[in-house]
């Protein structure tokens, strides 16, 4: 029973093992083999559109995850800083200043200089200054796509409009830069490929409405989550998630979750702290805690909720490859950085509800203003006026110094021992 059990599991995780140690190998020989070299971000990119092109992406964000992870965040940090960058800004930049110093060498391998910065401006202004010190740095070309921001829920056609616009600009550089025409008969074929890949992905993500979950949508999602932000539009990545499916199945059909008794469920709001994630995990794991729901799994787009109204998530944003440069736009809308406060609230409101959760988690990141301002504004409304128990705690996403492992387990026992004696009482 126990190989049937986690066929799947192996497979899958092998598989995308695979896939992104490919993914930065050929990132590594791009340069070498003169090809192409496209720098973007991961929140409301237009990967399809340069996928066209042949262009080699390159994810300073799943860079800077990965140092974090791997523990070398911290000392790229400390390069950046020891050239002046200040100790508030973003973690994620000075990590990628510091890469850079480093010759562009990272635990994953060599990173290839650009031949193109892309910068799409979805909710973070972090971004544009980030992407014109790397512009200096590289000496390469930089777009800056200009991406309106979510007020009030609604994507109108002058957005759309101002969007697809700028694309009539861009294309004709790419063409420059890459040497290749522009093919829409293969962009259309990206597309349908992202569009088959997000159905799977959201069939995964709502496994978690099931008690107990088999499927934790934080912890878990993160890894999930990365080839449909790094390799959208391929179809190694539509293989990918035919077998995260087939896993999380496997799990319903043998009741297997991701703790072995799940007693609490939370939303989580924020990102995690990536230098400590595996000890973050267990300050939760101990109290048999499963995020069914989380923000930042959908920091790159959404697909399973409406801008408004009650729609099925299988009617929700889609790829279609039949309104190529209008259904890019949506997508460079339609992330959550890009979401007015009231529209992220909103989200963590029908997560609670639709995922039966006791309460909301909120990790405010130190150095990433896009996720932590206003957090201590939606604590005090779902603690307050929805009397929902919310946990507040606060670290970094890339800096290992901000983050203290006593304080943290102090507050989330605390939580959750007051959630044990509300349900015992």
């Amino acid at each position: 029973m126990t190989e049937t059990i986690y066929k799947y599991q192996d497979v899958g995780r092998n598989y995308q093992k695979d896939l992104l140690g490919k993914w930065y190998k050929d990132l590594s020989t791009a340069n070498e083999k003169k090809e192409p070299v496209a720098y973007l971000f991961i929140s409301g990119n237009i990967s399809e559109l340069l996928e066209v092109f042949g262009f080699h992406l390159v994810y300073p964000e799943v860079n800077a995850l990965q140092c974090g992870v791997r523990k070398v965040a911290g000392d790229f940090i400390l390069k950046a800083e020891d050239t002046g960058y200040s100790p508030d800004v973003c973690g994620y930049v000075k990590n990628d200043i510091g890469l850079i110093i480093n010759n562009n060498v990272g635990p994953f391998g060599k990173m290839p200089k650009p031949d193109l910065l892309l910068c799409t401006y979805s909710g973070c202004n972090t971004y544009i200054k980030w992407f014109e010190a790397l512009a200096k740095f590289y000496d390469a070309p930089l777009f800056m796509l200009d991406v309106p921001y979510m007020w009030n829920g609604n994507i109108d056609a002058d957005s759309i409009r101002y969007l697809t616009r700028q694309f009539s600009e861009l294309i004709p550089l790419c063409e420059k830069i890459s040497g290749k025409k522009f093919s829409m008969e293969r962009l259309q074929e990206i597309l349908g490929l992202s569009r088959k890949a997000e159905d799977l992905w959201v069939e995964i993500l709502e496994s978690s409405k099931r008690i107990p979950s088999p499927f934790d949508a934080f912890f878990e999602a993160v890894f999930f989550m990365a080839p449909i932000y790094v390799m959208r539009g391929k179809k190694e990545c539509v293989d990918y998630y035919k077998m995260a499916l087939e896993e999380i199945k496997e799990r319903i059909a043998h009741q297997i979750g991701p703790v072995p008794k799940e007693r609490f469920r939370v939303v989580m709001e924020g990102p995690p702290p990536w230098p400590h994630f595996r000890n973050f995990w267990e300050l939760f794991k101990k109290w048999g805690v499963c995020c069914v729901g989380s923000t930042y799994s959908k920091v790159g787009g959404i697909w399973d909720l409406p801008l408004q109204g009650d729609v099925p998530s299988d009617k929700c944003f889609r790829h279609d490859p039949e309104r190529p440069f209008e259904t890019i736009a949506e997508y460079a809308l339609n992330c959550y950085t890009n979401w007015s406060w009231d529209m992220r609230v909103r989200m963590m409101e029908k997560y609670l509800k639709d995922y039966l959760a006791d309460g909301l988690v909120i990790h405010s990141v130190k150095s990433c203003r896009a996720f932590s301002v206003g957090q201590a504004d939606v604590r005090e409304y779902f603690s307050k006026k929805l009397n929902m128990p919310t946990l507040f705690i606060e670290s970094d996403l890339a800096d290992p110094r901000y983050f203290s492992e006593a304080q943290l387990k102090n507050r989330i026992d605390a939580f959750f021992e007051s959630l044990a004696h509300k349900r015992g009482a």
